[in-house]
């Protein structure tokens, strides 16, 4: 029973995001490390819930490793020339046969159908094309990189006209010129090329690893893209090395800043490794990865009549322990233009009011309250500058507050204790002397 009503929590706690994300426009790109990996099956099982959940998708694959094995399989080696490979003829050749050995097996693996698997009933249907032109990259620091390319454009109206039709669209690293030469491409920028080009809202990078780690080991849910950049020049060095393992971070994280700052909203750095990392990413509050984002995905804004029942979800526990006063929905929908909200992916994690007296040019900041799962940052901070803000547009001088648990908290923040006498007339008139709130005062 435990487990069911676990599993029916989280069902219903993840349904805003499937609402909020169906007919969106995601690519994903698996590299051929991610293919040869064990997980890989659940990760096809994972795409494949994603599809029957209303998600446009564009899979965008790699080879590198299947293209070194059949090199080496012909005792040759590959050729790297700044971290790019140097495409000969025979490297071609083993780059076309790796990459429709990879596309078959991402076609039968999508195909699957068995009683009693995660695939039973999905009936996909994929397609892949010559979406991508491709010109050769050239000759660079005096090396002719040869059959190496460079993407010139990416057909997304022919994409769109796919994915409009529920079809997955399978996009790899080979373009083709105009000429009827094919090129050999990077993942990383056929993927960003791709997202780019369809305004795809979300792009996700699977890699290795996690996301990116601060100094604790701990993964940061969020990157803004300036962060990011700030962040991968410390790489810069680990890039032009191949063989250190932070070279796939790096390079992921360069791929996420520069869809980021093409106008992609939201990149994602996830693991392939990890059991179920796409559906955590995309359908918890915290996801499982990082995500890369040009503004912050929290959003500090008035509060609107939709946001009374994540309001009602947010108070009721300090309500229940006499934290805060209670108020019914009829009193919120009343004053919700009092209130000012801390949207994050559209669920509501923190929330204030203000309450004038224009008379006494005063402010009550009231009901102020953050989820519990996020009372570690400066949320609190935000509404305070926010409720200060809306207090000096509309004249006031002051804030007070009435508090019984808080005290510290509003004293660190400049607040200093009054008597109940100093409050606006109003105020004290329905000052709950069993309650004895402390009282605080702030000069704007």
């Amino acid at each position: 029973m435990a487990d069911t009503n676990q599993y029916i929590n989280w069902f219903r706690q993840s349904s805003p995001y499937i609402n909020a994300m169906r007919n969106n426009t995601v690519v994903i790109m698996l590299s051929g490390e991610a293919i040869n990996d064990p997980n890989f099956d659940n990760v096809i099982h994972d795409i494949a819930l994603l599809n029957s959940l209303g998600i446009r998708l564009v899979l965008v694959y790699g080879a590198r490793p299947q293209i070194e094995l059949k090199l080496a399989e012909q005792g040759l080696s590959a050729q790297l020339h700044h971290r790019r490979r140097v495409t000969d003829a025979v490297t071609l050749r083993c780059a076309i046969e790796a990459s429709g050995s990879n596309r078959a097996l991402i076609e039968a693996k999508l195909s699957m159908g068995l009683i009693n698997t995660p695939m039973h009933g999905a009936k996909i249907r994929l397609t892949s094309g010559n979406f991508i032109t491709a010109r050769p990259a050239g000759i660079f620091d005096g090396v002719d990189l040869c059959f190496t390319g460079e993407i010139r454009r990416v057909d997304h109206k022919a994409i769109s006209q796919v994915l409009d039709l529920d079809t997955i669209v399978l996009l790899s690293t080979l373009g083709y010129s105009p000429t009827g030469e094919t090129f050999n491409l990077p993942v990383e920028q056929v993927a960003a090329h791709a997202a780019i080009a369809l305004k795809a809202d979300k792009l996700i990078l699977m890699g290795r690893e996690q996301g990116i780690t601060d100094s604790s080991g701990k993964t940061r849910s969020e990157l803004l893209s300036g962060t990011a950049s700030r962040l991968l020049n410390k790489y810069q060095h680990q890039i032009a090395d191949p063989d250190q393992a932070q070279s796939e971070i790096a390079s992921l994280l360069e791929t996420a800043i520069t869809a980021c700052d093409a106008g992609v909203p939201r990149c994602h750095l996830v693991s392939y490794r990890k059991d179920g990392a796409i559906l955590a990413e995309l359908y918890t509050r915290d996801g499982s990865g990082t995500m890369v984002t040009e503004e912050s995905y929290e959003q500090v804004r008035h509060a609107c009549v939709e946001d009374i029942g994540g309001i009602i979800e947010l108070i009721s526990p300090l309500e229940e322990s006499g934290v805060l006063v209670r108020r019914s929905r009829e009193r919120l929908e009343a004053e919700i233009e009092q209130f000012i909200v801390i949207e994050r992916d559209s669920a509501i994690i923190a929330c204030a009011a203000l309450y004038s007296f224009t008379e006494e040019k005063m402010g009550e900041l009231a009901c102020i309250a953050v989820d519990q799962n996020y009372l570690g940052g400066d949320r609190g901070n935000l509404l305070l500058k926010a409720v200060e803000n809306r207090a000096k547009e509309q004249g006031l001088n002051a804030l007070f507050v009435l508090t019984t648990r808080t005290a510290h908290w509003f004293l660190e923040q400049g607040f200093s204790a009054i008597n109940v006498e100093q409050l606006p007339k109003e105020k004290q008139s329905i000052y709950n002397l069993q309650r004895n709130s402390n009282v605080f005062l702030k000069p704007l």
